[in-house]
């Protein structure tokens, strides 16, 4: 199996800048909305709560990054309006690392929600501040924790199979 293309890795570094305020605001939201009485809280008011709808909204766009990268909507935007003023990247990076990672982002934000839906305290805002530094670190420094992730994993065979060494 051959490595996919290169995607220029300022395109990631894009949809984690989006993401990170999505994120900020999905924990301000939780933070004064149900969670720190979710226990109290009946099932519709913790399914109502503004914090967990974002966060909802952020799990599918994860989701759709996941499962359809060529078309999910930041990639998309960045390919579109953004890449073209921009100049031709350096060198292309393998897509592996940053889908996983949005794998991962996906699993941090969804355990927060089933979390905060049988009335974990601070479940969401704890899984959305989590993903947030993630993506933070990401759209800043450009280090991609779930892609450092990926590369443990494949070094330790666990993912993939790792690049030649020839």
């Amino acid at each position: 199996m051959s490595t996919p293309a290169g995607i220029d890795p300022r395109g990631p570094r894009f949809a984690a800048t989006i993401t990170t305020a999505l994120l900020l605001v999905a924990t301000f939201l939780g933070l004064v909305g149900t969670s720190p009485a979710a226990a109290a809280a009946t099932l519709a008011e913790r399914a109502l709560d503004p914090g967990f709808l974002l966060a909802v909204v952020i799990a599918a766009l994860f989701l759709w990054s996941v499962a359809s990268p060529a078309t999910a909507p930041w990639g998309a935007i960045f390919r579109r309006f953004v890449r073209p003023r921009l100049s031709p990247p350096s060198e292309l990076e393998d897509p592996r690392p940053p889908r996983f990672a949005q794998g991962v982002g996906l699993f941090v934000v969804s355990a927060g929600l089933v979390l905060h839906l049988v009335g974990v305290t601070w479940a969401l805002p704890t899984a959305t501040a989590a993903a947030f530094v993630a993506a933070f670190l990401n759209a800043v420094f450009s280090l991609c924790l779930g892609c450092q992730l990926y590369l443990l994993l494949q070094r330790a065979g666990v993912l993939g199979r790792p690049a030649s060494t020839a």
